[in-house]
């Protein structure tokens, strides 16, 4: 091995130690092997998998590391992935066409171990693996790149994730195994977060799901007396229409009725409030009455789910829906009055121009307490083709902002209506995140 060869490889473990995905890319594209031992004697991959670091991981894997190498143990970078119960990481580790490249013997392999941690518990596992006795350390870790959460458990010196019941939902549809709608679904309950990966993976993949004995099921839960259960089919309810968008195809008709049938007699406000956030913009006939039936609901999940129901883009509202928005601008709860706001922008409007109903409902929004509230008021004001002097009056006031995306929200309207202040907006703006470095709203100063 030449001296670059010993310094590129030696580059690439203390990246991959380091969790540097980025010069870990670098290192692979001049020609560092992937599979490179490290400290340990182990291949690279399992130290990304050890670090439970999932963007370092499929940086290794894209460059060639081999996730099925078996080891000196019996195990493989892929079952040591299983193991942690991190699903963002195996995501990455399982690599491309599983079903076709594994053997059924190693799916079965897999399957049995990601059920084992799951049916055990995380701590109980633990327990007995490592004979400690104490207490376990738990911390809610969020997935990085995936936007899930879930537990992350101590014990004994070993860290391991909650994560094995999506981890199983998600291996079982990679290898075509259909587990029955309630086995799935009892995964997910006990993880009541939308945002746990438990409870994202089982209403994912459950929702992709279509058929008979599925829609039976579905159906059936609708009635069920928890409204946890309720909830998770709100969520499935969900994702089968976000399957048919992806797909090009509206969702079916018969899931559309279903959701309004579901909207008009359910009791419990979280549960309403799922289901009209899924059955809004579904071009329902009955979309608009549904809506202006909670726009005076008890639950503020619910007016500001119901404020999008009498919304639709494009799309004349009646004089009762205006009605019913025009006074939610006053509501207590600043989640309903930045719905409003929102439901205001021209594209909830047959044409660009805002009427000035709406204009004066966005004036008062943009000096809302809130700041949620006035960054979607500045947002829909913004975004119109109105250039009254109210207007104009707003978004210079703006920037005297001291939160940094609401200056650059007027500078950047400012420049779009051609005003001469726009330059020195621009420059009132100040320091923004490197998270605005592409934002479009910095074009508009070009």
């Amino acid at each position: 091995m030449t001296t670059r060869s010993l310094d590129l490889a030696d580059r690439l473990v203390r990246a991959v130690t380091a969790g540097d995905a980025d010069t870990a890319r670098i290192c692979l594209e001049q020609g560092a092997a992937p599979d490179s031992p490290g400290p340990d004697g182990l291949p690279l991959l399992c130290i990304a998998v050890a670090r439970m670091d999932p963007l370092t991981a499929e940086v290794l894997v894209d460059g060639g590391a081999d996730q099925d190498r078996v080891l000196a143990d019996g195990s493989t970078p892929l079952l040591r992935a299983v193991d942690a119960g991190s699903p963002a990481l195996v995501d990455v580790v399982l690599g491309n066409a599983p079903r076709l490249r594994l053997s059924a013997s190693f799916r079965q392999r897999l399957l049995d171990l990601a059920r084992h941690w799951h049916e055990t518990g995380v701590a109980d596992e633990l327990r007995r693996r490592t004979g400690a006795l104490g207490s376990v350390v738990v911390h809610r870790i969020d997935e990085g790149h995936r936007g899930d959460t879930l537990d992350e458990i101590s014990l004994g010196g070993h860290t391991v994730r909650d994560g094995h019941g999506a981890i199983l939902t998600h291996l079982e549809w990679e290898f075509g195994v259909l587990a029955p709608f309630a086995d799935v679904m009892a995964r997910a309950v006990p993880h009541a977060r939308v945002d746990d990966s438990n409870w994202f993976a089982a209403a994912y993949y459950l929702g992709a799901r279509r058929g008979p004995l599925v829609w039976s099921a579905l159906t059936a839960l609708r009635r069920h007396p928890d409204p946890l259960h309720r909830r998770f089919l709100a969520q499935v309810m969900g994702h089968r229409c976000f399957h048919a968008d992806i797909g090009l195809a509206p969702a079916a008709v018969h899931d559309v009725d279903f959701l309004a049938s579901w909207a008009r007699d359910e009791s419990d406000g979280q549960v309403l409030a799922a289901v009209l956030d899924v059955f809004s913009g579904r071009n329902h006939p009955d979309q608009e009455a549904i809506g202006l039936r909670y726009t005076h609901h008890w639950d503020p999940r619910v007016r500001s789910e119901a404020v999008f129901c009498v919304s639709q883009e494009r799309t004349a509202r009646s004089e009762a829906a205006i009605s019913a928005l025009l006074g939610l601008v006053h509501d207590p709860e600043p989640e309903v009055r930045a719905s409003v706001a929102q439901v205001f922008a021209p594209r909830f409007t047959p044409d660009k121009h805002l009427a000035p109903a709406f204009r004066d409902a966005l004036l008062v929004l943009v000096c809302d307490d809130s700041l949620w509230v006035r960054r979607h008021a500045a947002q829909s004001l913004a975004c119109s083709d109105d250039r009254t002097g109210p207007t104009l009056d707003a978004f210079l006031a703006l920037l005297d902002e001291t939160d940094p995306d609401l200056r650059l929200e007027a500078a950047w309207a400012l420049a779009r209506r051609g005003d001469p202040r726009a330059a020195e907006a621009y420059e009132r703006v100040g320091p923004l995140d490197a998270f605005s470095e592409h934002d479009h709203r910095l074009s508009a100063a070009w």
